[in-house]
């Protein structure tokens, strides 16, 4: 098998009364790209800043990159992970060029200052705005960005360190669905990288899931209601245990989709 890059052992986090996650086992290897899915509330943003090192479990056990959280440095730790969510967009400056808010990610901050950035940093941010089709708007203000100008940022910003592990909460929340494809299609073509590094993408479409991803995990309550390869893990029965409502699977062309069953029966008839 080959080296992990996450591992989770009975990972559990509570706040107050309520438990948000509930006995997690997980192992993410080299190599893999794996999706997230579940209902509103299932765990799965939780999961992923257990993951970034933002958040600690209340019991259990997580290694991140072969370190066990606990036990350390989280702040060295956090320049191998890169992650893009919501929360931390919020944190950029609505002032910050666009070029300054991906060059920053090379040291984990947000909001560029008087520090000063080796040549090859800044060809790095280029070559990233680049590659997801926003090297135009690199003298922009963030602020002013469409919200699918700036998951492109985000995303080019989350590689700037050249991380060994990317986790993406939601990369495609608020897209059109032009805005949609495009980022589908720049991930898929990360994936098929070999160079890329082992990728987790937490969404609640299954039509959301890149050509090239190679495993699932769905989580409802807190807990894991299936994991694995992908085509073992996308069934009907899954999913349908997963949303609690029956729902048809398909598969064409390396993309997913999901109906309901009775959407399914009343177009056939």
């Amino acid at each position: 098998m080959s080296p992990e890059v996450l591992r989770f052992e009975e990972v559990r986090l509570t706040r107050g009364p309520k438990t948000i996650l509930d006995g997690i086992d997980w192992s993410v290897c080299e190599g893999q790209h794996w999706v997230m899915l579940g209902p509103n509330g299932a765990g799965k943003t939780t999961l992923l800043q257990i993951a970034a090192t933002r958040l600690f479990p209340t019991s259990g056990r997580a290694w991140i990159l072969g370190a066990r959280l606990g036990r350390v440095d989280v702040f060295e730790l956090r320049s191998r992970v890169g992650f893009a969510s919501a929360a931390l967009a919020g944190r950029i400056p609505l002032g910050e060029k666009v070029s300054d808010a991906v060059v920053t990610g090379a040291y984990g901050v947000t909001g560029r200052w008087r520090e000063a950035y080796e040549a090859g940093d800044e060809a790095r941010a280029r070559d990233l705005m680049a590659a997801f089709g926003v090297i135009a708007l690199a003298e922009r203000a963030f602020g002013t960005l469409s919200e699918g100008e700036r998951k492109r940022v985000q995303i080019a910003r989350a590689l700037m360190a050249d991380p060994e592990v990317l986790l993406l909460d939601e990369p495609s929340a608020g897209l059109d669905l032009g805005g949609r494809e495009d980022l589908v299609a720049a991930l898929a073509e990360l994936a098929g990288d070999p160079r890329s590094p082992v990728m987790v993408l937490v969404t609640h479409h299954l039509e959301e899931i890149p050509p090239g991803f190679t495993h699932a995990a769905l989580v409802a309550d807190g807990r894991f209601a299936a994991s694995g390869e992908l085509d073992r893990t996308l069934t009907d029965a899954n999913l349908s245990q997963t949303f609690g409502l029956p729902l048809l699977v398909t598969a064409a062309g390396g993309r997913w989709g999901a109906v309901g069953q009775a959407a399914s029966r009343a177009a056939s008839r």
